[in-house]
């Protein structure tokens, strides 16, 4: 009896696990966008803000930004999320190949009521190896390497 009850526990729990799992893909799928998307909208011009949240190290290693994104190390936002504005279409991205930063700050944004925030799939090699444009990032930062 004991092992019976013992496999339908794991059983349970593996079942929420999946559940949970399975809904958070969903929630990142449905707050992300493809390189492609990003580069239309932006050359369209359409209304929204690009942020490279990138660890200051990573930057770097790679000092190279998408045109018209800002600069906020993901300390930054994490500490003070009304830097990203609530009203208006914002995109994140960052350097992890599992975007990494990028949906830290995407599940922060939502518990906050951030609606409008998506983090581009890839970050910015994603966006380079679609052969769009970067530029140089020359501004001075803070080499802190905490998220």
């Amino acid at each position: 009896m004991a092992i019976i009850l013992a496999a339908v526990c794991a059983f349970g729990l593996l079942l929420v696990l999946w559940v949970k799992r399975r809904k958070d893909r969903q929630e990142m799928e449905q707050h992300s966008i493809t390189p492609e998307l990003l580069h239309t909208l932006l050359t369209s011009h359409q209304d929204l803000l690009l942020f490279d949240v990138r660890l200051p190290l990573d930057l770097l290693a790679d000092s190279e930004i998408i045109p018209g994104a800002m600069r906020l190390s993901p300390k930054e936002i994490l500490e003070n999320p009304s830097l990203i504005p609530k009203d208006k279409d914002t995109v994140v991205y960052c350097t992890c190949p599992s975007d990494k930063t990028s949906r830290n700050i995407l599940h922060r944004a939502l518990a906050m009521g951030f609606l409008r925030v998506k983090f581009l799939k890839g970050g910015v090699e994603g966006w380079k190896a679609m052969g769009y444009p970067v530029e140089p990032y020359q501004e001075s930062f803070h080499l802190d390497t905490g998220t």
